[in-house]
Parts: structure tokens; C-alpha cells; sequence
């Protein structure tokens, strides 16, 4: 056992867990398995937090040639979801020795400003989510991984990890072509991004097949106050829709307000729909019937994804699904 004022090496490990020091760096570095047997890879985990042993990760990364140190590029901070993905893709990095440092686009979507004097020499590689394909060429460099969220899966990134938004879209219009409702708006975020075409473009097909079926739009920036600004002129239109697809909580929060605005009571006279489920979706009265996006989910398989392009290894494949919530907000069409 090592003196009290001493900091515990791998040799100590090592010589508690009964091993040898190649073990201890094997089983510590997580490159164990089909290496050394669990039973062993748990003796030296144990024998490590006896010791309180911490690897010297300055050490390990100059020997490794890496910083350990990944980038999380997000459009802005402005709902919890970022905050979601942020908190999925640091717990898969904590686990692997990796840290993470968020940064938002100043811009929200759009090009991006090196947060780095030399991305290259600071960054192991980048997670990028809901970012246009040029908005990265100073962060990434010539060299860096590059993991896409929410992106073009034939984008420059080196893997892409997508949610089944198109998948939300059509359990959405589903859902209300059941109940009756044939007169809808799309409420579109009004952003150029990949994540936003998806929603527009599955939308149309689903819905331009139907028979007696009219569909319209009305674009918004991504908050409640533009959500109720615009919705309020689409609800006031001659013909009103008797459904309103919102591609975001906040725009359906902000369809809330013009709607009462306008004397509509919902889902009565209107029923609303989101993308997210954010907590806001249950703050609002009623509650919102919206898709869920499990947000610490994306992140970890876009972390998932970064190790495994580190590693040389093939990422995870698939899209992560989605579920359509049903709350109080949606009921049968009335007309």
C-alpha cells in the first residue's frame, strides 16, 4: 500500500488488484475488452477506488497525441433541448476520460466563430448539432472528426446522427387525419436548416395525397412572441384551418396566445400541435400534444458516435426514434 502523502500509481494498482501495470492501463483506458476478463477489469476498478488512484490524463494524452477535449456546437441555449444534449454526450465522454465544451453559435444557425486560436491543436473533434454544412470550416479545420446532429446524412461530416423527425411528422398528421381535421397550417420555423426541410418536405407528402385536404404555411422565427405574431395573422385568414403543425413548443406556445387572442377556444376550435416536448408542453393550458425528441439521448449516440470515429470503429446505426405525445391540445375537427 502506498504512504499516505504519497498519490497512488498504477503500480500500486496494480500490485493491490494482483495484475500486471499493462492490465491496470488497459482496463483504466476502457481497451479491456477481449483483452482481459471482466472479473479482472472489476478487480482493478475496485483496486483503483480503494487507492483513490487518478490517472495522469496530461501524460496519457501527450503519449496518445490527444487533447481529449471535444467541441459541442449548438444553434443557441434558448430551450432546455441543447441543454439535453449537452448532458447526454458529457456523460458517455466523462465516461471515456473525454471532456466537453459547449459552445453556441453567436448567430444561433449560421456560420460559426473559432472559439480557438487553433481548433486543430485544442480539439480532439467536433459534435455539431442543427448547423448549416459551411457554418463549421473554421472550427473544424482540415483534420478534425466531425460528428453531425440533426443534419444531411451526405453533409461533410465524418457520421451523422439523425432523430426520426420524419417519423414524428407522420404519426403527427396521422393523428389528426383521424380525427377529421382536413384544413391545416404548418407553422415552419423560419430557419435554413436540414432538420426544418424534413419536417416541411414529409409534411406536404403526407398531407398532398389526401383528398379534400388543404395545407398552408406561415413561417416564424423560433420564439412565442414571432410564433403569436405570425400565427395571428395566419388564424385571422377568411378560411380558418381547424389545426395548426408547429415545428417547435415554442412556436405551439406562441399559436396558444393568438389563438385566445382571437376568442378560439383549443382544441374546440383549433387544435395545435408541437415538436419537442419540452416542459413547456405541459406548462401550457391545455397540454400540449407534441413529439418527443429524447434530447440526452441524441447527445450520447452523437458522443457514441464521435469515440467510435476516434477509434477508427463504424457508428451506431439508425435513426433514434420519436414518440407523438397526446395531450389536451387536439381533438376531432369540428367542420
Amino acid at each position: 500500500m502506498p504512504r499516505a502523502s504519497t498519490r497512488p500509481t498504477s503500480r500500486d494498482v496494480a500490485q493491490a488488484a494482483g495484475v500486471s501495470q499493462a492490465a491496470v492501463s488497459l482496463v483504466l483506458g476502457d481497451k479491456w475488452k477481449g483483452r482481459v476478463s471482466q472479473a479482472t477489469a472489476q478487480r482493478v476498478r475496485e483496486a483503483a477506488a480503494t487507492l483513490g488512484y487518478r490517472p495522469n490524463l496530461a501524460a496519457r494524452n501527450l503519449r496518445l497525441g490527444r487533447t481529449r477535449t471535444v467541441l459541442l456546437v449548438v444553434p443557441a441555449l434558448t430551450t432546455e433541448f441543447f441543454a439535453g444534449v449537452y448532458t447526454g454526450a458529457a456523460r458517455v465522454a466523462a465516461q471515456h476520460g473525454f471532456g466537453v465544451v459547449l459552445y453556441p453559435s453567436p448567430e444561433g444557425i449560421g456560420p460559426a466563430r473559432d472559439p480557438f486560436a487553433s481548433a486543430q491543436s485544442a480539439l480532439d473533434g467536433v459534435i455539431a448539432s442543427s448547423m448549416a454544412a459551411d457554418a463549421l470550416t473554421a472550427i473544424r479545420g482540415d483534420q478534425l472528426p466531425l460528428v453531425m446532429l440533426d443534419s444531411d446524412p451526405r453533409g461533410p461530416g465524418t457520421a451523422t446522427v439523425n432523430l426520426d423527425i420524419a417519423d414524428g411528422v407522420r404519426q403527427v398528421t396521422h393523428h389528426l387525419l383521424t380525427l377529421g381535421h382536413r384544413d391545416i397550417l404548418h407553422l415552419a420555423a423560419d430557419v435554413a436548416s436540414w432538420t426544418f426541410e424534413v419536417r416541411a418536405r414529409e409534411l406536404a407528402t403526407r398531407l398532398g395525397g389526401i383528398p379534400g385536404t388543404t395545407l398552408r404555411t406561415a413561417r416564424s422565427p423560433i420564439s412565442i412572441r414571432g410564433a403569436e405574431s405570425a400565427a395571428l395573422t395566419a388564424l385571422s385568414a377568411a378560411h380558418r384551418p381547424t389545426a395548426v403543425i408547429c415545428d417547435d413548443d415554442q412556436l405551439a406556445a406562441g399559436t396558444y396566445k393568438a389563438a385566445r387572442r382571437l376568442g378560439l377556444h383549443i382544441p374546440d376550435d383549433l387544435s395545435i400541435t408541437g415538436i419537442d416536448d419540452l416542459a413547456l408542453a405541459t406548462a401550457i393550458d391545455p397540454e400540449l400534444t407534441t413529439v418527443r425528441l429524447d434530447a440526452e439521448l441524441f447527445g450520447e449516440r452523437g458522443m457514441q458516435a464521435l469515440l467510435a470515429v476516434l477509434d477508427n470503429a463504424t457508428p451506431e446505426q439508425g435513426d433514434i426514434p420519436v414518440n407523438l405525445i397526446v395531450r389536451g391540445s387536439t381533438a376531432p375537427a369540428r367542420r
